[in-house]
């Protein structure tokens, strides 16, 4: 799931519509998650009194939340485009004279790659890993394959005989 605000990954928060009754579908909208507090307080400021939250600064929090393993793959994966902006303007030249196209040409080539490595690891986590009869089973983007918790599970089952 993507945050509302900054569509980061979620990280369980949530808020529900108490507008509505317990039991109303409406109630509990599946899309109201958001990776942290404060994407959290900005939604409920935005829906409360838009003209509010335009007036009033948000409490001061750290400008990078720490990075998920989702997030930290996606700046991975922009190195190469880092590379490709930067021998583009020339590696002999350092980063303090770079002009200011030469600056957004960079930071435009990371961006786009970070938000573009973003949307498609969301894309492929959208639906759980699923194994049907007769093909490979999907690996899961998030966890490495190591991690599964049943990987061992051949070894477990002492109810069946070997012949």
């Amino acid at each position: 799931m993507k945050c509302w605000i900054c569509s980061r990954q979620a990280r369980g928060l949530g808020c529900s519509d108490n507008r509505y009754r317990c039991g109303d579908p409406r109630r509990y909208p599946v899309d109201w998650v958001f990776c942290s507090r404060r994407c959290q307080n900005a939604f409920h400021k935005l829906y409360g009194t838009w003209s509010h939250a335009l007036n009033k600064g948000l409490s001061p929090e750290a400008a990078m939340v720490d990075a998920t393993p989702l997030e930290k793959a996606a700046m991975r994966t922009c190195l190469k485009f880092f590379g490709e902006a930067a021998s583009a303007i020339g590696f002999d030249k350092p980063l303090g004279a770079y002009s200011e196209v030469d600056a957004l040409s960079v930071i435009e080539a990371i961006v786009t790659a970070y938000v573009d490595e973003m949307a498609a690891q969301h894309e492929r986590s959208k639906y759980p890993p699923v194994h049907m009869l007769g093909t490979a089973p999907i690996s899961d983007p998030i966890m490495p394959p190591t991690a599964d918790s049943f990987a061992d599970l051949e070894d477990d089952r002492l109810w069946e005989t070997k012949p």
